[in-house]
């Protein structure tokens, strides 16, 4: 049974940082996905098995870096200039162990997190 623990949410005035992190029981490619009251779940970004392909929304590019230390089964979400709009509940995701690639779309991912709660405030 693959288990994802998040942690890091919390509350921040808009232009502050957090740092999620995610903790697995192995080791899989990873993605962080969000999903804001009333809205679809959206995509925020993903990081290969190995760790040295990753992939971001556009909405975040810029802001927000994805990285993994493999020794530590943890992936993070460094995330700076916060906005109003980045309030969601963030999610972290593992896709099977086979594919080692990136993936984009909630569909590809068989694993998922509790969830953890990222406010921004204005």
């Amino acid at each position: 049974q693959v288990q994802l623990i998040e942690s890091g949410g919390g509350l921040v005035q808009a232009g502050g940082s957090l740092r999620l992190s995610c903790v697995a029981s192995g080791r899989y490619a990873m993605g962080w996905f969000r999903r804001a009251p009333g809205k679809e779940r959206e995509f925020v970004a993903t990081i290969s098995w190995a760790g040295g392909m990753t992939y971001y929304a556009d909405s975040v590019k810029g802001r927000f870096t994805i990285s993994r230390d493999n020794a530590k089964n943890t992936v993070y979400l460094q995330m700076n200039s916060l906005k109003p709009e980045d309030t969601a509940v963030y999610y972290c995701a593992a896709r099977d162990r086979r594919y080692p690639d990136v993936g984009l779309s909630g569909y590809e991912y068989d694993y998922w997190g509790q969830g953890t709660q990222v406010t921004v405030s204005s």
